[in-house]
């Protein structure tokens, strides 16, 4: 069983049927023990920083979440669920994050670019992650967003794009896995993202 957190998030129906189309059991909730003794975690994300932290607030999810990542669960952040990981985000200033990975997130720089950042970039990999097993760099995957994480810790970062400046399009730390861009809008290759972190933990990493 896969948790899909529910926090009124934009995007959990779209990741929903992603998984549903890979042969996954899904629950989408904010039951503390569904999500607990869950296989594995994911947190989507469409929105604002500060508008999500009140929702997770509001359900009490946030000690849920961090509860989830101290068991070392699988958990993936996607897009805003990414961001959300981290301390602080220019886009709701003095609203914290949740603080389990240490960085910032900064407003892209609207030099001779469009913003909000939308459409397919290339994925560059630094560091290995099981995220990309099988994935050729250069791939192409799908964005959409003004802000972008710049992460403490350079060893986490898993994969990187570049739009005006350099984004940490994805992270690796332990079990947790994130993710700026949408697999679940990217085509046959964000199916294959989803796949190899469902398959984390069956034995094909």
């Amino acid at each position: 069983m896969i948790a899909i957190i529910d926090y009124d998030a934009g995007n959990i129906k779209s990741v929903e049927k992603a998984l549903q189309f890979l042969g996954e059991e899904v629950v989408v909730t904010r039951n503390p023990k569904e999500i607990l003794g869950a296989e594995k975690v994911i947190l989507p994300g469409v929105g604002a920083f500060g508008d999500a932290m009140r929702k997770l607030e509001q359900y009490e999810l946030v000690p849920v979440i961090k509860q989830a990542v101290e068991e070392k669960i699988p958990f993936l952040g996607i897009c805003l669920g990414l961001q959300l990981l981290f301390e602080s985000s220019e886009e709701s200033p003095g609203v914290e994050g949740l603080g389990i990975l240490k960085g910032s997130i900064r407003r892209i720089p609207e030099e001779g670019l469009k913003v909000p950042h939308i459409g397919w970039n290339s994925l560059h990999f630094p560091n290995k992650s099981g995220l990309f097993s099988g994935i050729a760099e250069g791939t192409y995957v799908y964005f959409v967003h003004s802000y972008y994480l710049a992460a403490e810790e350079k060893e986490i970062v898993s994969a990187t794009t570049e739009y005006g400046v350099t984004i940490h399009a994805a992270v690796e730390k332990e079990n947790i896995f994130a993710c700026q861009f949408h697999p679940e809008k990217s085509s046959d290759i964000g199916l294959q993202i989803l796949q190899n972190f469902v398959g984390i933990g069956r034995g094909s990493r």
